[in-house]
């Protein structure tokens, strides 16, 4: 790491440490003399000067805001071009999957990928029922902090005002600024406002796109994939390139025809065979997405990405980091107050960027805060889970959060819409669910911090492991009312009972007398209920009572421990 003084000198961090603490001071212009030399402080030492560099070295002075830590729940809009057949996630890549489920819908409700492809989908979009203000407004009464907007997906469309890429949903689709509706909303309801960015897997993700049938009529005939803007002569694409939006001009990956070569080339290891993008293509995702952050001024930017976008064949995700933080210093009195989420990060990237475990949760306190992103339903649209009623329920939501929230995580929820932007009343009613809850309870969830255990009962006996990127969500065993969750805030000890118990008498062993770390209980009450609770501290548990006319929350009893 170099830092770079007023006067044009660069001093490594290697140097810096064995100088001179007023020497030091003076070589950076700095006019503190009581500077504490640290990575951290002497980079402080130039406020309004970029003290973060593109490498993780520099990126590790980075501390995560107060207000991520505060927040603990945010709702996601996952939606976009791809939530319009309502066929569920993936759909742009599945549709060129000869013979798949996406495939055959496509081809019965569209027509063949190779006359109507994904960009026709994206033409049929015209997102006519979207009311960003109607939907922000439900997300907030369901007590979510911050709102994650969807700026683009794998499929390549930013959804926003975009001067790098042509194809756009300001020049194309619903031709509307969808990021702008979201951040207007969100922002005049006092939430932090995050994009989540996924385009720049478009390069090997797209490249079904490039096959054709095997068998058939249309057998030998690519799918359009491949199509270049001199085949647009009078179509309604005519003024755009579909290369540019599919990126389907190279050499498919090695192992491509088997559909799963694009998980295991996730991480873009040049040794898994995966096709590298070329430099322009990696620079104009760079552009986009600096674009995006300089315009909407998100609070999070979400990558879908191990580590960061394109890392480690190019080091534009480095920049993309480093550049969001220096701006976020110069515009705070050199405080970082936003977050970048990335997937799959050693011990040194969590402490340059905040984790996000997708459908997963870790089984422990973690050191630093983290995040675990879910969806009540599929990411994208998908219309038989509605008419199946299989969403997950504004309990299992809750059980989530709370147990996230007790090892030091916060829950991003994806509430799915349907392609014409409006949501469904199944999925409303969740939402509207865990806002009924969270009106009583949130005091035990928003601004607290864990305590010296997360909890105690049989689900944590048998919680699943976590490894690689997550989806260990509902592996492990069903919260019961003999599950506890801890959370603390100032004074107070916030004791979450999981379910509810067939006794009147709750018995918590993390807080008898005798317990490791245990502290002396002076008061106990329920959270939406007015009277104190009697109860008793023994050596070997907390025993509490609750009253003959105490109707025990069904999702979840939260105890105030004073």
């Amino acid at each position: 790491m170099i830092l770079s003084s007023t006067l044009g000198q660069s001093i490594p961090i290697e140097v810096q440490i064995t100088m001179d603490r007023r020497t030091a001071i003076k070589c950076l212009g700095a006019t503190i003399p009581t500077l504490f030399l640290s990575k951290f402080s002497l980079a402080q030492a130039q406020l309004g000067k970029a003290p973060f560099h593109p490498d993780w070295r520099s990126l590790e002075n980075y501390q995560v805001p107060e207000w991520f830590r505060d927040a603990k729940f945010g709702i996601w809009a996952h939606w976009g071009p791809q939530c319009q057949p309502e066929r569920g996630d993936w759909y742009a890549r599945g549709m060129y999957q000869e013979g798949s489920d996406q495939y055959n819908y496509h081809v019965e409700k569209y027509g063949h990928p190779s006359v109507f492809g994904f960009k026709d989908v994206i033409h049929q979009w015209k997102a006519e029922n979207w009311n960003p203000e109607e939907l922000m407004e439900l997300y907030r009464n369901a007590g979510a902090q911050y709102f994650m907007a969807l700026a683009n997906h794998h499929d390549n469309l930013d959804l926003y005002r975009s001067s790098h890429h042509k194809w756009n949903s300001v020049n194309v689709g619903p031709k509307k600024d969808i990021v702008k509706g979201w951040e207007s909303a969100a922002k005049k309801r006092g939430l932090k406002f995050g994009v989540s960015v996924h385009a720049a897997h478009a390069w090997t993700w797209y490249e079904t796109a490039q096959r054709s049938d095997k068998v058939g009529k249309f057998a030998g005939i690519p799918y359009d994939g491949k199509l270049t803007k001199k085949d647009g002569a009078g179509k309604w694409w005519a003024a755009y390139d579909p290369q540019e939006l599919y990126a389907q001009d190279h050499a498919l990956s090695l192992d491509s025809k088997d559909d799963n070569t694009v998980h295991r080339q996730w991480h873009w290891d040049v040794n898994s065979g995966v096709s590298v993008p070329t430099k322009a293509y990696c620079e104009n995702f760079k552009a986009r997405t600096l674009e995006l952050i300089n315009n909407y001024k998100p609070d999070i930017v979400y990558f879908d990405d191990t580590v960061l976008p394109l890392y480690p064949i190019s080091n534009v995700g480095l920049e993309i980091a480093a550049d969001f933080y220096n701006k976020s210093m110069q515009a705070n009195k050199g405080k970082v107050d936003v977050v970048i989420n990335g997937k799959i990060l050693n011990e040194q990237q969590r402490k340059c960027l905040v984790w996000d475990i997708e459908r997963g949760q870790s089984n422990t306190i973690e050191p630093q805060p983290w995040q675990t992103c879910t969806c009540i339903g599929s990411w994208h649209y998908d219309r038989r889970i509605y008419e199946n009623n299989h969403y997950k329920s504004a309990k299992t939501v809750i059980h989530m959060l709370i147990d996230v929230v007790s090892k030091n995580g916060n829950l991003l929820l994806s509430v799915p819409l349907r392609g014409d932007g409006s949501i469904d009343d199944r999925a409303k009613d969740v939402v509207t669910g865990i806002g009924g809850w969270m009106a009583v309870h949130s005091e035990a969830i928003i601004g607290t911090r864990p305590w010296h255990i997360f909890g105690e009962g049989p689900a944590q006996e048998e919680a699943p492991s976590l490894s690689v990127q997550g989806f260990n969500e509902g592996k492990g065993k069903a919260f019961t009312g003999d599950d506890v969750r801890f959370t603390t805030k100032g004074n107070k000890l916030y004791a979450f009972i999981l379910g509810t118990s067939a006794e009147k008498q709750l018995r918590i062993k993390s807080l008898g007398r005798l317990a490791p770390n245990s502290r002396k209980v002076n008061s106990v009450r329920v959270l939406g209920y007015a009277d104190h609770i009697a109860y008793t501290q023994l050596d070997a548990a907390l025993q509490v009572t609750l009253p003959d006319d105490f109707i025990q929350n069904n999702i979840a009893t939260v105890l105030e421990i004073a």
